[in-house]
C-alpha cells in the first residue's frame, strides 16, 4: 500500500470562459502578481503497489506545500487604462486594523475554547499544587506572598466579622493565580525570545555548534514535559519583514540569470527607483501590519490568492493525496479529529525541538468554501457529526455518532454498504449537480442562491458535513499490464474525476474506488498539503495497522441492524440550473483533460547514497532538475520551489527560486566536454551551498517573493503605480518544483509492513508551456518523480523530461567516487545524441543498505 498524493492544475480561466464571470481588474491584477509568484492548488492520491522501504525524513528541508507552483500563476491581469483601482478605494489603514482585528478574535476563540478544555494557560493540575504549596506554607507559618496575602484579605468583603478562615483561602487562590499567570507568561515570554533565534539555520549542513546545542536545550526546557498541538502558538515569533533593499538585491540576483543583459539592465533601473520613490512608504505599512496583525502576509496571500480567485476549483485549487475500506477509512479520519478537538496530537518539531505553526490544523474538518460573486469566505463549524456521500450521482446523509459516541468502524460499512445497495437512480440533473462546484466562482455563486432557496436542507447537509465522501464506482490503481499508464490515469482520476463526482468546495473529499483503493481531493485555501498529509498518515495508519480487517474482510466488531438508514438528500432544481450544469460539466472535463502527468520511480539510488556524499537531498536533485531541464529546453528559467514559513506564527509558504547563477554555471560545466569531473564537482558543490543559503533564508523569513506580493499589495491600496513591481509579476514560472516528505515515521511498522510507504504526489505545471515536478525520497535507496505539463504545450514533453531527469541524477552522481562502490559507464551513442555527460549506475552499486530483492514498484 502506497501513500500518494498529487497536484495538477491548469491556468484560470483557460478553458472554462463565461459570460457570468464578474470581476473587477483590481483582484484580477493581485490574483495575477501572486499566480506569478508561484502557489496553487495540486490532486493528492493514494496508490496499492509494493515499496521496499520506508524513511526517516531529513531534517531539511521541513513539510512543504506541492501545491504552491500553480495558483497565483494562474490568473492574468486587468487593469482599466488610466490605472485606477476602484475595488480595493479603501484606505490601507483600515485594511490593516482589520486584518489585526481578525487575528485577535481569533486568538481570542482559540484562548476560549483551550480554557474551557482545560489546557489553557496551563493543567488545572499545576494551579492546584501551587495553590496548595502556597496552603501548606501558610499552615506552617511561612508567608511566600511577602504579606501580599494579607493586603488582599483587606480588601475582601468583612462579612461582620464572620469566615475569616474563609477570608484566608479566597486570599490564598487569589495570589496563587495570579503568581500562576505571572509565571506561565514568563515562561511563554522565554520561550518566544528563544525561538526567535534562528541562527541554527546559518550552520553548515549536518553540523551544531555548542550554541544551538544550549538553545535546543533551553528550548526543550521551556517547553513543558508533554506539549499538545497548540501549546507553542502563544510564543511562536511572528514573521519579519525583510528589509526592502534585501529584497530587491535578492530579486535582481535571481533573475540575472535568465535576463540579457539588456533587460537586466532595464529591470535594475526600475528597482533604483522603486527603492527611491515608493519603497519606504509602502515598507512603513508592512512594519505597521507585522506589529498589529499575527502574520504580515498570511492573510492577504489566503484572500487575494485563494479567496477571491474566480476560477474553477478543480485542477486549480484542489490537490488529490491517494464497503469495508470505506468504514474503516471514515473512523480514522474522525478519530483524528477527535485528537485534534483534544490536542492530542503532537506539534510538529524540526530537530525534535523546533516547534512548527499549528494553526492551520484548526480547519481540517467541518469546513466549506462557500462562492461568492467577487470573493469566496471560508465557513467553518466547531462541530458536525454526519458525512456527505455521493455514489451514482446520487446524495446522502450518514450519521457518524450515536448517542454511545463514534460509530464503529463495522456500523459505518454496514451504512456504506445500504447505500450500494440501494437501486433507485439519480434524479435528472442530480448526477451532474457537483459539477457546479468546478465552474467558475461567480457563476457557481449565482446558482447556490438558487439551490439555497430551492434545495436548502440538502445543500446544508452537504456544507455542514464533516467531509465529503465519493463512492467512485468505477476501479482504479496500479495494474501489473500497464504500470506506468495506470498510475498516470489513477492520479487523474483522484484529481478531478469525472467532473462531477466530486464537492469541491469542502475541505476535504475521500475517494473510495470500488476496487478498494483510496483517495483524497483536498481544497486548498485553508490550509497547504503538510497539514493534510499529516492527517492522511495517520488515517492510513489507523485504517492498516489499528484497525484491520476480519477474515471475511469485514471492518472488525458486529452490525448495528438497528441504525436508521442513510437519508437520500432531495435537489429540487429549477430548470434555470439545467443548462449551467451542462456548461460547468462541459467545461470541467475539458480543464482536466489537458494535464499531462508522469510519475516513474529513480530507484538506482536514493538518499543514503546522497548523505553519504555529505550533501543535502534535496539541494542534489534541485540541482539536477536544472541540468534535466536546460537538456530538455535549451535555456534556462525562473525555477519555483516551495518553501515553509511555519516558524512564524500563522505563517504558509515562500519561495525559493533555484536556478542561480551558480546552477546556471555548474549545468554548463556538465555540457562543456572539455570540463573535467573534479572542476564540475566544484562547481555542483557551489550550486548545491547557495541552494541551501536560500532555503534557509527563506525559511526565516528572508525570502523574496512574498515580502514583494504585499509590497503590491500595499500600493493597489494606495492606487500606487509601480514599473518594477508590475515587471515583477509578469514573469512566469516554466519549472515548479517541490519535495514531499513523510512526517510520521512512527506510525509505521516498517519491518513486518515494508510495502507501506508514500510514493509523494505531483501538481500542474504554473505556465502554458512549462513543467510541474515533485518528488520524495522513498526509503534511502529510491525516489519517486511526479511530472506534469500541458498535452496543448507543443514545447514540454512529461515523459521526456523524465528521462532527462534520469540521465541528469546519474551524471551527477557519477562525479563522486563514495565508498568506492559507484560504477560510471557512458553510453557512446547516447553522448553524440544528446552531446552531453551519459552516466549509468547499477541500483546494487550504489546501495548503501542492505539490497533487497523487491523493486518499489512491482
Amino acid at each position: 500500500m502506497v501513500l500518494w498524493w498529487a497536484e495538477l492544475r491548469g491556468p484560470v480561466g483557460q478553458v472554462v470562459e463565461s459570460s457570468y464571470w464578474a470581476w473587477t481588474y483590481a483582484s484580477e491584477r493581485l490574483r495575477s502578481w501572486a499566480q506569478n509568484r508561484g502557489v496553487g492548488g495540486c490532486g493528492v492520491y493514494v496508490a496499492s503497489f509494493p515499496a521496499s522501504h520506508l524513511h526517516k525524513p531529513d531534517l531539511e528541508p521541513p513539510p512543504r506545500d506541492m501545491a504552491e507552483a500553480h495558483q497565483a500563476v494562474g490568473f492574468v491581469p486587468s487593469l482599466t487604462p488610466d490605472g485606477a483601482d476602484p475595488e480595493l478605494a479603501g484606505q490601507v489603514l483600515r485594511n490593516i486594523y482589520l486584518s489585526g482585528l481578525w487575528s485577535w478574535k481569533r486568538h481570542l476563540s482559540r484562548f476560549r475554547n483551550d480554557f474551557l478544555s482545560g489546557v489553557l494557560p496551563a493543567s488545572p493540575f499545576s494551579w492546584l499544587f501551587l495553590f496548595s504549596a502556597i496552603q501548606l506554607a501558610w499552615f506552617l507559618q511561612l508567608d511566600p506572598s511577602l504579606g501580599l496575602m494579607e493586603k488582599i484579605k483587606e480588601l475582601l468583603p468583612d462579612w461582620a466579622g464572620q469566615h475569616h478562615r474563609l477570608r484566608g483561602v479566597l486570599a490564598a487562590a487569589l495570589f496563587a493565580s495570579c503568581l500562576w499567570g505571572a509565571l506561565i507568561f514568563t515562561l511563554h515570554v522565554a520561550l518566544r525570545l528563544l525561538l526567535s533565534y534562528h541562527g541554527w539555520l546559518l550552520e553548515p549542513h549536518g553540523a551544531m555548534s555548542s550554541a544551538t546545542k544550549t538553545w535546543l536545550a533551553l528550548v526543550r526546557i521551556f517547553s513543558g514535559r508533554r506539549p499538545m498541538l497548540f501549546s507553542y502558538q502563544r510564543s511562536l515569533p511572528r514573521q519579519p519583514v525583510p528589509s526592502v533593499q534585501d529584497t530587491v538585491r535578492k530579486y535582481l540576483e535571481s533573475i540575472r540569470p535568465v535576463l540579457s543583459d539588456e533587460d537586466f539592465n532595464w529591470r535594475a533601473v526600475l528597482a533604483q527607483e522603486f527603492l527611491k520613490q515608493q519603497a519606504s512608504l509602502l515598507q512603513w505599512y508592512l512594519r505597521l501590519k507585522s506589529w498589529w496583525a499575527a502574520n504580515y502576509v498570511s492573510d492577504w496571500w489566503e484572500e487575494f490568492v485563494y479567496l477571491r480567485s474566480r476560477s474553477p476549483l478543480m485542477v486549480n485549487s484542489n490537490y488529490y493525496l491517494t464497503a469495508a475500506r470505506a468504514g474503516n477509512a471514515v473512523h480514522a479520519l474522525l478519530l483524528y479529529r477527535h485528537r485534534l478537538q483534544r490536542q492530542e496530537i503532537s506539534p510538529t518539531l524540526l530537530m525534535g525541538m523546533r516547534p512548527l505553526c499549528s494553526a492551520q490544523y484548526e480547519r481540517i474538518f467541518n469546513t466549506t468554501r462557500v462562492p461568492g460573486v467577487q470573493k469566496d469566505h471560508l465557513r467553518h463549524l466547531r462541530d458536525s457529526q454526519h458525512v456527505a456521500v455521493l455514489h451514482r450521482g446520487r446524495f446522502f446523509r450518514v450519521g457518524t455518532h450515536s448517542p454511545h459516541g463514534l460509530l464503529p468502524p463495522r456500523a459505518l460499512e454496514q451504512q456504506f454498504q445500504r447505500i450500494l445497495d440501494d437501486p433507485s437512480p439519480a434524479c435528472p440533473h442530480e448526477e451532474h449537480l457537483a459539477a457546479l462546484t468546478a465552474a467558475p466562482r461567480g457563476l457557481w455563486a449565482q446558482l447556490r442562491q438558487t439551490l439555497k432557496t430551492r434545495a436548502a436542507h440538502a445543500l446544508e447537509a452537504v456544507e455542514g458535513a464533516a467531509f465529503f465522501v465519493s463512492l467512485d464506482p468505477e476501479p482504479a490503481g496500479l495494474t501489473r499490464e500497464d504500470p506506468a499508464g495506470s498510475l498516470d490515469a489513477y492520479a487523474h482520476a483522484l484529481l478531478a474525476g469525472r467532473g462531477h463526482d466530486r464537492w469541491f468546495d469542502k475541505s476535504f473529499t475521500l475517494i473510495i474506488f470500488s476496487n478498494g483503493k483510496l483517495g483524497l481531493s483536498v481544497e486548498h485555501s485553508w490550509a497547504d498539503c503538510p497539514i493534510s498529509g499529516h492527517m492522511w498518515e495517520f488515517t492510513l495508519a489507523t485504517e492498516c495497522f489499528q484497525l484491520g480487517y476480519s477474515a471475511d474482510g469485514h471492518c472488525k466488531g458486529c452490525p448495528a441492524p438497528a441504525l436508521p438508514p442513510p437519508q437520500r438528500l432531495q435537489w429540487d432544481l429549477p430548470d434555470q440550473v439545467h443548462l449551467s450544469i451542462s456548461l460547468a460539466l462541459r467545461g470541467a472535463k475539458a480543464l482536466s483533460g489537458n494535464i499531462d502527468c508522469h510519475i516513474f520511480p529513480f530507484s538506482h539510488f536514493g538518499k543514503s547514497f546522497i548523505r553519504h556524499c555529505h550533501l543535502s537531498s534535496d539541494s542534489f536533485v534541485q540541482m539536477a532538475l536544472q541540468l534535466a531541464h536546460f537538456r530538455d529546453r535549451g535555456q534556462f528559467c525562473l525555477t519555483y520551489e516551495s518553501a515553509m514559513t511555519r516558524l512564524f506564527l500563522e505563517g504558509r509558504t515562500e519561495t525559493v527560486r533555484s536556478c542561480t547563477r551558480e546552477a546556471c554555471s555548474f549545468v554548463r560545466a556538465m555540457e562543456d566536454k572539455e570540463k573535467t569531473d573534479p572542476q564540475c564537482l566544484v562547481l555542483f558543490r557551489a550550486a548545491v551551498d547557495k541552494h541551501q543559503a536560500l532555503l534557509k533564508a527563506a525559511m526565516s523569513g528572508q525570502g523574496v517573493d512574498r515580502h514583494l506580493f504585499a509590497l503590491y499589495v500595499v500600493s493597489r491600496f494606495l492606487h500606487m503605480q509601480s514599473p518594477f513591481l508590475a515587471q515583477v509579476y509578469s514573469e512566469q514560472w516554466q519549472l515548479s518544483t517541490s519535495q514531499i516528505p513523510v512526517q510520521q515515521m512512527h506510525l509505521f511498522d516498517v519491518h513486518n509492513y515494508p510495502d507501506y510507504v508514500s510514493s509523494g504526489g505531483g501538481f500542474g505545471p504554473a505556465d502554458a508551456h512549462g513543467y510541474g515536478v515533485s518528488y520524495i525520497f522513498m526509503g534511502d535507496d529510491a525516489i519517486t518523480f511526479h511530472i506534469s505539463s500541458k498535452k496543448s504545450s507543443t514545447k514540454t514533453d512529461s515523459r521526456r523530461l523524465g528521462r532527462h531527469i534520469e540521465a541528469a541524477l546519474l551524471d551527477v552522481a557519477s562525479l563522486f567516487q563514495a565508498g568506492q562502490r559507484m560504477q560510471r559507464r557512458f553510453s557512446g551513442s547516447a553522448e553524440e545524441d544528446s552531446g552531453h555527460r551519459c552516466g549509468f549506475l547499477s541500483s546494487k552499486t550504489l546501495n548503501f543498505k542492505t539490497p533487497t530483492d523487491s523493486e518499489p514498484f512491482q
